[in-house]
């Protein structure tokens, strides 16, 4: 397992879920919800000078079958500029399917009700995308996902 911290990112239309790892890469723990637009891409690559991570892992959408419709293509762009403004930290695209069932599943569980929910379910989304790209890294020895490569 790789020493150092890294973010997670679990984008959505209107709101994109921002989570970090301790520098042993044992437990995610959200930071914050970035509204979705102008901007966003930048504050990305802010929170990863901040938190100074080693890797920036985006949950990429798929459908249950494994293929990638439009929301793939939104989020394969978006990390394709996250990738130009932290290069050269690389980006990992990661499958999250389930993601966002998982983490209003565990809201809900802990007493966190929908309204309420909705500011909080993408951080929680993006805890899920982390800390599953990190148990892949343990268990496997390999970086999960796939490298965002940065075309200029």
């Amino acid at each position: 397992m790789r020493r150092g911290r890294r973010i997670g990112v679990d984008v959505g239309d209107a709101r994109i879920g921002v989570a970090s790892c301790d520098p042993d890469g044992l437990l995610a723990t959200p930071v914050e919800t970035v509204r979705a637009g102008r901007g966003d891409r930048a504050r990305i690559a802010e929170i990863a000078a901040e938190y100074e991570v080693i890797e920036v892992v985006v949950g990429l959408p798929r459908s249950l079958n494994g293929r990638e419709g439009p929301a793939a293509a939104k989020v394969r762009a978006f990390a394709q500029d996250v990738a130009k403004l932290v290069a050269p930290v690389p980006v990992r695209l990661v499958d999250e399917r389930m993601t966002t069932v998982t983490a209003t599943h565990g809201l809900r569980a802990s007493g966190v009700r929908s309204k309420k929910g909705r500011s909080v379910v993408d951080q929680a989304a993006a805890v899920v995308i982390l800390q599953s790209a990190l148990e892949t890294e343990r268990v496997s020895g390999t970086t999960p996902g796939e490298c965002v490569e940065v075309v200029v």
